[in-house]
């Protein structure tokens, strides 16, 4: 299958070379290329493209709100979001994730990441700048183990706006596994590898995992499992059954 692709950022420097990087792949086809958020919305909107690769900063609507609008929760058939940026602020990384993005990267980044952050949120296999992902998470585990030592107070949402207590239906002992390796990057193949299952089997627990924590993808499923401690734990993943 071809991934189709929307890329909009201010700089039309930066437009033509992501163009000329993914467009030079042989499953990837640039459908729109757009200079501000209000026309990647609208173009989003009507094409439906596979992966929509939005900036920060953009002029009229910021690549955040255009997020929110087509990936959020106010969104009647979300897209998915790959953001990429020159900003490294955690704020910017929270904000994203928030708003329903999938993936998270700096434009400093290799032509290969780039290629592979497009490949992973087409195929439901979040992404986050390797460089921004040790330090969120360190920051989430930080709040967590804080949070339960009281030295602050609890927070009905997580920073990144999932729920930071347990779900209201309990997680299976797989579905605990399942969570853990996912929140340490692992994609749907590693999943079924380590855990002895099939493919099929680790979606169907990651639908499970993400109804019973009402997370919309699965980065919020990894924000809720350090949030929590979940990953603290350095349990062993059980054998193949479920």
């Amino acid at each position: 299958m071809t991934i189709s692709i929307l890329i909009a950022d201010d700089q039309p420097m930066i437009r033509s070379a992501y163009g000329m990087i993914l467009g030079a792949q042989p499953d990837m086809e640039i459908v729109a290329s757009v200079a501000d958020g209000t026309t990647a919305v609208r173009e989003a909107r009507r094409l439906r493209p596979d992966v929509c690769l939005l900036d920060i900063r953009m002029p009229g609507l910021d690549g955040l709100e255009a997020t929110r609008l087509l990936a959020g929760l106010e969104a009647a058939d979300p897209l998915k979001v790959l953001i990429a940026t020159t900003f490294d602020l955690d704020e910017y990384v929270y904000r994203a994730l928030r708003n329903g993005a999938c993936g998270f990267l700096l434009k400093d980044g290799s032509p290969a990441l780039l290629v592979e952050a497009v490949r992973a949120v087409a195929a439901d296999n979040a992404l986050i700048s390797p460089a921004v992902t040790v330090r969120l998470l360190g920051h989430m585990t930080t709040a967590a183990s804080e949070a339960a030592s009281g030295k602050t107070p609890d927070r009905r949402q997580g920073s990144s706006g999932t729920r930071a207590t347990g779900p209201e239906h309990p997680l299976t002992a797989r579905e605990m596994d399942v969570v853990r390796l996912l929140a340490r990057g692992r994609t749907n193949e590693e999943l079924a590898a380590e855990l002895h299952v099939s493919l099929s089997t680790v979606k169907t627990h990651l639908g499970s995992v993400q109804r019973k924590l009402a997370a919309r993808n699965r980065v919020e499923i990894a924000a809720w499992a350090w949030e929590n401690g979940v990953c603290a734990a350095r349990q062993e993943p059980r054998g193949p059954a479920d």
